[in-house]
């Protein structure tokens, strides 16, 4: 018996641009130039379009802006092929893979070690992630009236399924309460990155947090796929279906890491979403030999947003991610 069952996939269109006007409604696997390899070969965004028969936004949905993070990638592929183009009003872009080179080399960086995430919207006639950045912007980004960037958490820490979002925005403060996270974090957005490129173009834009780097998590993917489709919903996008997510999210005000302030073994105590008290204890520190050398504690009430799993923990290394009701 052969054990491999090969398929034939459906055709991909090499495009320059994304054209959104001259598509015709339907569905659409582009693959976007955007910069060359060493060996003067193309690499491309993949990008799928759902382009509606009725009039509406462009909703970006942005995924692996550091190439590790791949949760993302999974929602976009589920949440579009249920998407019928004769019942959406507007158009979705699924852009799946953000960072190809990252990647492609498994790493959360692009190869010259920046942090692509950072560097938003880049430079014309800046070295190879400042180009890479100031394409996508020009070519994908600038398209979008919404986005929805997906990520993960880091090597080293688990994240809940949270959104960051600027909650003093309208179009983004009902993007975040749509997607039923576990939390959101008022945060206006750092300088240099998707988000806050987006925002200062006018775009409506959140991120949203879903697990762990390099791995598909099935639940977490399910869970993320229904609260980017109920995002959809709220936006008259599409009509809503059967799967809605029922939480209420946790809004917090601000959050900020808590660090060691030594070197040694770490534990992290409390879970996470769970609340915490001022003073309640979060954290241990131990030697080689297993002699306690610290206990953290919380410097006031809050949520845990996220937390390290890495044990090895170096003078500064993190601890907890704090949000603050």
């Amino acid at each position: 018996m052969n054990w491999i069952e090969t398929f034939e996939p459906g055709a991909v269109e090499r495009v320059e641009e994304l054209g959104l006007d001259a598509l015709a409604p339907g569905r659409h696997r582009l693959a976007l130039r955007i910069v060359e390899d060493g060996m003067a070969r193309p690499q491309r965004l993949p990008v799928i379009v759902v382009k509606g028969h009725a009039p509406g936004p462009v909703v970006g949905i942005t995924a692996a802006v550091h190439g590790n993070e791949l949760n993302g990638i999974r929602v976009i592929h589920r949440l579009l092929r249920t998407m019928d183009p004769k019942a959406v009003r507007g158009t979705v872009v699924g852009a799946t893979i953000v960072n190809v080179p990252g990647f492609l080399r498994h790493e959360r960086r692009m190869p010259d070690d920046r942090d692509l995430n950072r560097i938003f919207p880049g430079r014309i006639d800046g070295n190879e992630s400042d180009v890479y950045a100031y394409r996508l912007t020009e070519k994908l980004i600038s398209k979008f009236e919404v986005l929805l960037d997906l990520h993960t958490a880091s090597f080293g820490r688990i994240n809940s399924y949270y959104v960051r979002a600027d909650m003093e925005e309208k179009g983004s403060a009902d993007l975040a309460r749509a997607v039923g996270a576990e939390i959101i974090v008022h945060n206006e957005g750092t300088d240099g990155t998707l988000r806050a490129c987006a925002a200062e173009r006018g775009i409506a834009a959140i991120t949203i947090e879903i697990g762990d780097p390099q791995v598909i998590d099935r639940g977490k993917v399910r869970e993320s796929r229904v609260g980017v489709r109920d995002a959809l919903e709220a936006m008259g996008i599409v009509d809503p279906d059967d799967e809605q997510a029922a939480r209420k999210a946790i809004e917090c005000r601000k959050s900020y890491w808590l660090y060691t302030d030594t070197g040694g073994i770490l534990e992290v105590i409390p879970g996470l979403a769970e609340r915490v008290e001022a003073g309640q204890v979060v954290g241990h520190l131990v030697d080689p030999w297993g002699q306690r050398l610290r206990t953290y504690h919380a410097p006031e009430s809050g949520v845990v947003v996220g937390k390290s799993t890495n044990p090895v923990a170096s003078t500064g290394s993190r601890i907890l991610h704090l949000g603050i009701e």
